[in-house]
């Protein structure tokens, strides 16, 4: 049985942990308002600039861009986004189980041929799977200290250059998309080749517009600026997903920690008590045996 001075030493080490998890909440919540400030930014330019592409799409069926063309896949690069740091829940591994159920499932042939390149972008990713049997063609740690828009664009043309060049036919991305504080949603997107945004269709009358320059030449800038866009909108979903989901775990902590802190109080008057009591009935059985004597 646990002795007064160890359950004093427990609820001191208790109301510690719960100082620290409780003061990494309020860093994760500061931190939180700027990066919903700037996904709620990114939105509507990737949407936009998804949705003028698609439409220049539907309307000019000529264009013959590679970056546009469906192709025998033979070679599969899945970009992983996860945190560099942990305390977050299961936001981490939530996004590890589902690229495993990938490689395991719909990507196994490709997997087992060693087919599947992997770029890891956050720690807690790159260190799941460079210790295990997967090609890890690039490892990106550390990247969300410091979130650079440079970053991005970097990768997407390391990325869009290896599939002009046929090393790969495919990109993936999974991470984790930011719902709410409390909502996070693991989502696989297609990077390459470009699919056309698919928006609901609306019963409305569109103008027809005069393009300068030329359709085509349109598309071609575009597509570009709409790979950076949409890889850009993916990291800053995942930087505030890991911010709400860090924010909600040290939140659920701090309440564990008081409800311990409480149990352990409950505990510690209850032995107080009773070797306060014994030490009562060992005095007045000794002065009773005084007495009788």
């Amino acid at each position: 049985m646990a002795t007064l001075r160890d359950i004093k030493r427990r609820i001191k080490g208790v109301k510690n942990t719960q100082q620290i998890t409780k003061a990494m909440k309020m860093v994760a919540a500061a931190r939180l308002r700027r990066a919903q400030e700037n996904i709620i930014n990114a939105r509507p330019y990737s949407r936009k600039i998804a949705e003028v592409l698609s439409d220049l799409l539907n309307i000019e069926k000529n264009i013959n861009n590679p970056l546009l063309t469906e192709r025998k896949v033979e070679n599969v690069a899945v970009v992983v986004v996860t945190s560099d740091r942990g305390l977050c829940g299961g936001f981490n591994m939530n996004v590890i189980r589902f690229v495993e159920d990938m490689l395991r499932n719909e990507l196994s042939e490709f997997s087992a041929n060693k087919k599947v390149q992997l770029y890891c972008v956050g720690k807690k990713g790159n260190d799941h799977f460079t210790k295990r049997p997967h090609k890890v063609a690039g490892s990106f740690p550390g990247i969300f200290s410091q979130l650079k828009f440079e970053f991005a664009s970097g990768l997407v043309r390391e990325l869009t250059l290896k599939f002009l060049s046929g090393e790969i036919d495919k990109v993936l991305i999974v991470y984790n998309e930011f719902r709410s504080v409390i909502q996070q949603k693991t989502t696989l997107e297609q990077l390459l080749p470009i699919k056309p945004f698919n928006k609901e269709e609306e019963k409305v009358i569109h103008a027809e517009y005069i393009y300068e320059p030329d359709k085509v030449g349109i598309i071609e800038k575009l597509l570009p600026k709409h790979l950076n866009a949409q890889f850009w909108r993916i990291l800053l979903e995942s930087y505030a997903a890991e911010l709400g989901a860090r924010m909600t775990a040290m939140d659920m902590a701090t309440e564990n920690a008081k409800e311990l802190i409480r149990s352990l109080q409950l505990t510690y008057n209850k032995e107080r008590q009773a070797a306060i009591t014994k030490e009562i009935i060992e005095i007045v059985s000794g002065a009773n045996a005084l007495k009788e004597s």
